[in-house]
């Protein structure tokens, strides 16, 4: 049920975050456009000129956000992982539909925190739309508890410090940006 539902939670998030536009496709062309527009700033400051050859985007979910990716870094390998098959299902289904792409996305079914892939494989990772602001932490129980029923570790994101956690890791350049009313970006670099 919850793969049936992702894609409509998302245009809804995005409507939510940009109650100004006028349509739910603009609203999803801000939200995603500020969130690609932080990574790819980031990318120019930090990365020394270097190309982004190969994407992993964390918790794909149905893959709406590495669409995105794959889209804008159109010369790129681009992976989707996530923990639900049901999730990866729809992905595969609605990448069928969509033209065909010079380097198809690949689909992985792993757990974000384990994935079994080499270190170092990938110049660029994502893990998108994982909430951490004061405006959907203050949610109603109710509305909570809808958004819960398509991301069930929602608690958990709560509690992550993610920047505390990439500079733990290592991660250097530790940036957030607030991409619209509602969600912020954090990008990080890896040291040269």
């Amino acid at each position: 049920m919850a793969a049936a539902e992702a894609e409509p939670a998302t245009t809804s998030m995005s409507i939510r975050a940009v109650p100004d536009a006028k349509s739910a496709d603009e609203a999803t062309q801000v939200v995603r456009g500020n969130w690609l527009e932080a990574i790819e700033k980031h990318h120019r400051q930090h990365s020394g000129g270097s190309m982004v050859r190969d994407i992993l985007d964390i918790g794909c979910s149905v893959g709406i956000s590495t669409g995105y990716l794959a889209n804008t870094f159109p010369s790129a390998k681009v992976t989707g992982l996530d923990l639900s098959p049901y999730f990866l299902s729809v992905a595969q289904f609605n990448e069928r539909k969509r033209s065909q792409r010079t380097a198809p996305i690949q689909w992985i079914h792993a757990n974000g925190e384990d994935t079994g892939l080499p270190s170092k494989s990938f110049d660029l990772a994502s893990i998108s739309l994982m909430p951490s602001s004061k405006v959907l932490q203050n949610l109603s129980p109710v509305l909570f508890t809808l958004l819960k029923s398509t991301e069930p570790h929602l608690d958990e994101y709560y509690l992550t410090d993610l920047e505390g956690t990439l500079r733990e890791a290592g991660f250097v350049n530790v940036t957030e940006v607030l991409t619209d009313s509602r969600h912020r970006t954090v990008t990080a670099s890896v040291p040269h």
